[in-house]
């Protein structure tokens, strides 16, 4: 049977994936900004320029940038659980992009975000690539989920810590608005 503990170093697994899956997204937002001369900002949940306004192809670009390297993410986690026997410590690193971009997905009727834009911009309605990048990580995730037996109170534990811990992290975010980089 594949271990699937709840313990505390699982939780802390959890707490680290949601923050780092967070960082490497908005770190890739904040450096392709930045390698396309714009001065910016990087706080937890956001990126902005700090002296200008991106230009209509920029904010496309950069805007792409966060959602292809947590798709990276997820398939790369996907592939080593694939591959690898089980291992509960990477199952976070494939559930949180999933539960992120879904969020956001949802998030697209309040405030277009990455995929929102980008899907706008192609002329292909505001949900559509939201919904077809939240789809593909949900495969990964209930591929993996079934490949390895997951039960449902593994599955429940990790959504409820990935729910809060992202919570906390976007609600920190607006609250405090500390820069990473600036």
């Amino acid at each position: 049977m594949y271990n699937q503990k709840i313990s505390f170093t699982y939780f802390l697994s959890i707490t680290l994936a949601v923050i780092f899956t967070a960082l490497l997204h908005e770190f890739a937002h904040w450096a392709m900004s930045e390698s396309l001369g714009y001065d910016t900002a990087m706080t937890l949940n956001s990126t902005y320029p700090t002296h200008a306004v991106w230009s209509e192809k920029h904010q496309i670009i950069i805007s792409a940038l966060g959602p292809i390297i947590t798709l990276v993410q997820a398939v790369v986690v996907f592939l080593l659980l694939k591959k690898n026997h089980w291992n509960k410590y990477l199952y976070p690193l494939l559930f949180t992009p999933f539960y992120m971009r879904l969020l956001a997905c949802f998030m697209n009727w309040i405030n277009p975000n990455d995929e929102g834009r980008i899907s706008t911009y192609l002329g292909l309605g505001l949900f559509t690539l939201p919904i077809l990048i939240s789809g593909l990580l949900f495969y990964l995730v209930f591929t993996t989920s079934r490949n390895h037996h997951l039960k449902w109170q593994f599955q429940v534990f990790t959504i409820f810590i990935v729910m809060n811990i992202s919570s906390f992290l976007i609600l920190s975010d607006q609250y405090f608005r500390v820069n990473i980089f600036l």
